[in-house]
């Protein structure tokens, strides 16, 4: 219940929020805001478990020089999200381009983004599962040490990093799916969308430039 609990919290944390918040502009409803969060958790589980996983079988503590580079590289995608952002909005393209392209149920043509996954019938680009990944890196050292050294059996740490890894799933989940349902209800114009999205960039890219700055000290 605690690795649930903290989960939850996590997903909640500034560089999560930001980093989705430049995503979900670009959906505006809840139900594909929901699914979207849901992929990013997935990701972020994905590399909790695997490098938490490795550094409880070898007994390591992920270096402080190399937990500082896994937060560079979340600070660096945060300033690419909001570059990309700016980009998308600058050039107002208010949907996506029709793709011919095929999966293992056959051809088909539909409006979506170019590299995408569909997810309960909906169309869902890598972009949220990748920067879970990233995120995911960034905290597993942390995660893992705090398992290590309060939790007794191999068993019960992996189980508690699976854990907190689900809880920031249903966490993100749901706050991507309040922020889709949110700018359901604000970005009514195309107007206050392409503010939305302006904010939404700038945010990101003056979060990664602060992010960057400690780390860059330790290295």
């Amino acid at each position: 219940m605690l690795g649930v609990l903290l989960g939850l919290r996590h997903a909640f944390e500034p560089d999560h929020l930001t980093a989705v918040s430049t995503l979900v502009v670009e959906v505006r409803d809840a139900r594909r805001g929901m699914l979207l969060g849901a992929v990013w958790g997935l990701g972020h589980t994905i590399s909790l478990v695997v490098v938490g996983t490795m550094l409880l079988v070898t007994g390591a503590v992920l270096p402080a020089r190399a937990a500082a580079l896994f937060e560079l590289i979340v600070a660096a995608m945060l300033v690419v999200l909001g570059m990309r952002s700016l980009v998308v909005t600058l050039r107002d393209r208010e949907r996506d381009p029709a793709h011919h392209h095929e999966h293992e149920r056959g051809a088909h043509v539909h409006a979506g983004p170019d590299a995408h996954v569909h997810v309960a019938g909906r169309t869902l680009a890598w972009r949220p599962l990748l920067v879970g990944l990233v995120h995911g890196l960034a905290g597993s050292g942390a995660l893992t040490a705090l398992a290590f050294a309060a939790i007794p059996t191999f068993a019960a740490r992996v189980a508690y990093i699976v854990l907190f890894g689900l809880g920031s799933v249903a966490g993100m989940s749901i706050a991507s799916g309040l922020a889709g349902a949110s700018l359901q209800r604000a970005a009514t114009s195309r107007a206050r969308r392409r503010v939305i999205a302006v904010a939404s960039g700038l945010v990101s890219i003056a979060l990664g430039i602060v992010w960057a700055i400690p780390e860059l000290a330790v290295l």
